[in-house]
């Protein structure tokens, strides 16, 4: 999936992203253009509005300027075809894993048939066919960010949202899940924005890294991420890129 930017069209253009609260000014005239079926990770300092962030390309947050289009037309929150993953348990904890995974495609009237083939298809690529009657609090920490995953891609939405959705999980989840989500998008060619603070998980994942600033947040660099897969830490070329990512945001 690793294409030449000539050849790659934009799913998502970003153009002066604005966004105050009050007087107090979070992201500052952001620009940026997102690839079709592109990974692109998305890197800040803890409190520099990357939540706030995501918000705005949903439009759950009105902007104060700037506008945002996918695939030309304007983002609408109610009507774009966008799934979003957050930051630890987002399960509703009186529905099943099944049922849970069912729920945006329920939302969205799927018939019957066709929503029952998408739960099996997904619950069976994260490994969690044997827990679909279970409840949420019945799994661990990692299953349940996999009931998360699974719920997202069954939508088979165009543009998926990652809240750092992996940060409150141990080192070997979080390499696990991580290549889970990889396997997800090579299948499927979804175009994902993955927002991180952990600049290592950004240069595993991401074809590009976005790099933000600190409040007035604006776009500081993006780095291009041509590493074949499946990416080794170890590597040197891995460590060379995490270093030279490293050096741009060392004082964000």
């Amino acid at each position: 999936m690793e294409l030449g930017k000539e050849t790659r069209e934009v799913k998502v253009h970003v153009d002066n992203l604005t966004k105050r609260f009050g007087d107090l000014l979070v992201l500052d005239q952001i620009s940026f253009d997102v690839y079709k079926g592109e990974l692109l990770c998305v890197v800040g300092p803890t409190g520099c509005g990357k939540t706030t962030f995501l918000n705005c390309l949903t439009h759950i947050y009105d902007l104060t300027a700037g506008q945002i289009l996918m695939d030309g037309k304007p983002v609408n929150a109610k009507t774009s075809n966008i799934a979003y993953i957050f930051q630890g348990d987002s399960t509703m904890p009186w529905l099943t894993v099944a049922q849970n995974v069912a729920f945006g495609l329920n939302i969205k009237h799927t018939p019957p048939k066709q929503r029952d083939e998408l739960v099996d298809k997904y619950l069976d690529i994260v490994g969690l066919t044997k827990f679909r009657n279970y409840y949420p609090k019945q799994l661990s920490s990692s299953m349940l960010q996999r009931v998360s995953i699974a719920r997202a891609f069954a939508t088979e939405p165009e543009l998926l949202l990652m809240d750092e959705p992996y940060g409150q999980l141990d080192i070997e989840l979080r390499f696990k899940l991580e290549d889970e989500l990889v396997k997800l998008w090579e299948m499927t060619g979804t175009t994902v924005i993955f927002i991180t603070h952990n600049i290592e998980e950004a240069v595993y994942l991401g074809q590009r890294i976005m790099i933000l600033t600190n409040k007035p947040t604006t776009v500081k660099e993006t780095v291009d991420n041509n590493m074949p897969r499946p990416r080794d830490i170890a590597a040197p070329e891995f460590i060379d890129l995490r270093n030279r990512v490293t050096e741009r945001i060392k004082w964000w």
